[in-house]
């Protein structure tokens, strides 16, 4: 399980806070760390009009997403968190390398709900957006 530390919490991050994206300076002060993929065991769908992914874990047919972590302050981590999206949750995402960090995930049920389109196949974020552009 995922837990803050004395240095912080870790955090996944796959969206619109990646280096390059337009929401990075969302992370202010945070540290990053590495570059690093999931385990394929998620989805990714473009939510409301391509604001942000909606990422959840499946028992099958996943993708190993790509992102960066970045280490936050218990203040920072909650500033995050309140400017994130209704629906949006922070839980538990594995990493390839077996690590386990926080990312903000978005309930299977209302993407399906809502219809939106699973972009799982554009490699990420970052490369969907690229493509739209």
């Amino acid at each position: 399980m995922n837990q803050t530390n004395e240095r912080g919490k870790r955090v996944f991050i796959c969206g619109s806070a990646l280096r390059g994206q337009p929401d990075h300076s969302n992370l202010q002060s945070a540290t990053f760390v590495r570059e690093t993929r999931t385990r394929p065991i998620y989805r990714m769908h473009s939510a409301q009009n391509d604001w942000h992914p909606a990422i959840y874990e499946v028992a099958t047919g996943g993708i190993s997403i790509p992102g960066e972590v970045y280490e936050l302050s218990a203040e920072h981590y909650e500033q995050l968190l309140a400017t994130e999206p209704p629906h949006m949750y922070p839980g538990d995402i594995v990493l390839e390398d077996g690590e386990v960090v926080t990312a903000i995930l978005y309930p299977r049920e209302l993407v399906e709900q809502y219809g939106w389109p699973d972009i799982s196949h554009f490699g990420g974020w970052a490369a969907y957006k690229a493509s739209k552009a």
